[in-house]
């Protein structure tokens, strides 16, 4: 009976964090996404590529129809430490998760797309501050929203 109750005890504790997940409605590409931005923003080389890695795994668990693309773009972050290889690698990261955003709901609340004019180059946000993470805290505003994905 002990197991029982114990066996119940994990199943629901199980349904209630995945409930609890899943009410934040975004999803886990998104979710590393912006850590890899974060990460790039305050210029952390390691928190970026190990962001990275948690990235491509869960691309590779997703049924995304860029799946591919999007691994091989984390990849590129992943697999150094050099923070302008990581920035230069983001940029086709973040205009490949675009295209995905836009033609896939991965967020219950608004995408932002900004862009950056010095390195003509864009990141998805899910704020309306801007944070560069091409420029870090260089140029920590540079940029504006270009889209909105609701």
């Amino acid at each position: 009976m002990k197991k029982f109750i114990l066996a119940a005890s994990m199943l629901t504790a199980l349904f209630q964090f995945r409930g609890e997940a899943q009410d934040k409605g975004q999803s886990p590409l998104l979710t590393n996404y912006y850590s890899i931005k974060d990460a790039l923003v305050s210029g952390n080389a390691d928190n970026a590529a190990s962001a990275a890695a948690s990235f491509a795994q869960a691309a590779k668990s997703s049924d995304a129809s860029v799946k591919d693309k999007l691994i091989a773009d984390a990849s590129g972050i992943s697999g150094t430490k050099d923070l302008a290889r990581q920035r230069e690698a983001f940029k086709a990261l973040s205009d490949d998760l675009y295209q995905l955003a836009k033609s896939s709901k991965l967020s219950d609340q608004p995408i932002y797309q900004d862009y950056c004019p010095m390195k003509k180059a864009s990141w998805l946000s899910n704020s309306t501050a801007i944070k560069n993470p091409y420029y870090g805290s260089q140029m920590l505003s540079c940029g504006k929203i270009n889209d909105t994905i609701k």
